[in-house]
């Protein structure tokens, strides 16, 4: 069943419109973020499919676009090699104190 849900733990989202920049589930995850727009592509360019979207350089945390829609899908559970990437990012944050 395709339904709107957090990108981190897969609860289902279920108030009418979008996430305010302010909005986080339950796990402390950001809603409003790249990846929970119906435009977020990894396969892309900038990883987003809407040419008119400014340029997001972190996907995991709430951002300004005026594009966002809140995307309607299966949830399936990180990978191992996401789960990686996302552990990989993090320390790279740490590293560079952002």
């Amino acid at each position: 069943m395709r339904t709107r849900h957090c990108h981190h733990c897969g609860k289902e989202y279920q108030l009418p419109g979008q996430p305010g920049r302010s909005e986080t589930c339950l796990c402390g995850a950001d809603l409003r973020v790249c990846r929970n727009c119906a435009s977020y592509d990894a396969k892309v360019a900038q990883q987003c499919t809407d040419r008119r979207a400014e340029e997001v350089p972190v996907k995991d945390r709430a951002n300004y676009c005026e594009w966002f829609e809140l995307v309607r899908r299966e949830w399936r559970a990180p990978t191992q090699d996401s789960r990686r990437e996302d552990s990989a990012r993090d320390s790279l944050r740490r590293l560079l104190g952002d």
